[in-house]
């Protein structure tokens, strides 16, 4: 047996023990600024958002220096196109992060909302009150517009957060943290209310999710493999984002000029997202009608096609389809094609198959969508409208923190009132509680 080298378990130490406090550290930073945002003005937080909207674009030139890194080294490790396309900071991505910060700075600051008060019989008023969750710790790939995101809705919802992202966006979520750093001071607010995870080591993740003391709750954004490791190990409750193995179905009632339109908006709008088609069931009504045409846009922009016996029969080059395409979530340019005999069989197909994120209908029945919206079990359920709306700026959350396939806390888009709880706030004048 080779002997263990002391030199190298005591560096493996040290880096262990250095590592340990570094996440002990954010804890504590994070813990005090939580404590400093419960009584920020909603007007300082607005100011803060402000300001890195306009630092992104004053300071492109250095993000995207930063960005290049990232992806040069994405490129050497050959990884697949739908993660370099996650992984860049163009021009559009850097004015679509600067657009949901604007948004999010005119929202209305839900901290501090009180619902409608009760009065009890004894004069007692009850109300509850918005309040933020403390410390949020999120985890995620190769996105670096998630820095920007989680950071703005953590913020307007009085949260601090510790972001623990890829080590393929290092480069990238150091330089945007710089930003947000700078611009928190600058408008008064603690620094340390948005930290990033400085190291690569995948032990960090670990310790995060672990850490009981500081964080009150982990959002990971990530694949099946993040998922089922977090779940294993962390003590910090979850608000899970899981796969988006997401269903178009078109329905004997559908329009077929629509539902041509839709089904490439929802395949090809853009391939890397959650929120992509990546199975399409079509009523054998009017496939004869409807899946040629479809098929053969698809293939002309470089979508392969895999699919059932009768799908094939319609369509000579799709491919058949193996049980595991009706599991997958491809992020790539390939959909999976099944006809069903109807909207019972389509139905039981998503119940089989999703990952309960994103399902729609193209139809003209109103029954056949209310019966759609009501039976499938996700948390965006759609009526003539393609999967890739699935989104909280599409939704008008101004930008989203995740979309979450829990059932608790939150689900679907989480954006600002899913960052948030609740306390109860009652107010008397010296009323006594009796004997029982």
């Amino acid at each position: 047996m080779k002997p263990i080298s002391t030199t190298t378990t005591a560096t493996a130490s040290t880096e262990t023990q250095d590592l340990t406090q570094l996440m002990q550290q954010l804890g504590q930073q994070a813990t005090a600024a939580a404590r400093q945002l419960r009584s920020a003005s909603g007007k300082a937080k607005a100011l803060a958002l402000r300001l890195m909207a306009d630092a992104l674009t004053e300071q492109k030139t250095i993000l995207q220096t930063a960005n290049e890194l990232d992806l040069q080294a994405a490129r050497a490790k050959n990884l697949e196109p739908a993660m370099l396309e996650r992984l860049a900071l163009s021009d559009k991505a850097i004015a679509t992060m600067a657009a949901g910060l604007r948004q999010i700075a005119d929202m209305d600051d839900p901290v501090g909302q009180v619902s409608q008060t009760r009065s009890r019989p004894n004069g007692m008023q009850v109300a509850q009150m918005r309040v933020p969750l403390g410390v949020i710790g999120i985890i995620y790939e190769s996105r670096p517009n998630v820095t920007i995101d989680a950071a703005a809705l953590c913020l307007k919802s009085g949260n601090a957060t510790i972001l623990r992202g890829g080590s393929e966006a290092i480069h990238s979520n150091l330089a945007l943290a710089a930003i947000i750093s700078q611009c928190l001071a600058k408008a008064g607010l603690p620094e340390h209310a948005v930290q990033v995870v400085p190291s690569t080591d995948r032990a960090a993740v670990g310790l995060l999710v672990t850490m009981t003391d500081y964080v009150d709750v982990i959002v990971p954004r990530g694949g099946k493999s993040l998922i089922e490791r977090l779940s294993q190990e962390a003590t910090v409750p979850l608000i899970k984002h899981l796969d988006g193995n997401c269903h178009v179905y078109v329905d004997q009632h559908a329009e077929l000029d629509k539902a041509h339109a839709i089904t490439l908006n929802a395949k090809t709008y853009r391939y890397g997202i959650c929120g992509t088609m990546e199975t399409l069931l079509v009523h054998h009504q009017i496939a004869p009608a409807f899946l040629p045409a479809v098929a053969q846009a698809l293939q002309a922009k470089g979508v392969e096609l895999r699919g059932c016996e009768r799908s094939q029969a319609l369509v000579e080059y799709i491919q058949p389809a193996s049980q595991e395409d009706w599991e997958t979530e491809y992020l790539a340019p390939i959909l999976a094609i099944r006809i069903v005999d109807d909207i019972h069989q389509a139905i039981e197909h998503i119940g089989l198959y999703s990952s309960q994120h994103t399902e729609a209908i193209v139809t003209e029945n109103l029954s056949a969508a209310r019966q759609f919206q009501i039976e499938v079990d996700s948390s965006s359920v759609m009526v003539n409208l393609p999967t890739c709306f699935a989104d909280g700026f599409e939704y008008g959350l101004g930008a989203e923190i995740g979309i979450s396939t829990n059932r608790l806390h939150a689900r679907g888009p989480v954006g600002l009132e899913g960052l948030t709880t609740y306390k109860w706030v009652l107010q008397g004048d010296g009323q006594l509680r009796g004997e029982a």
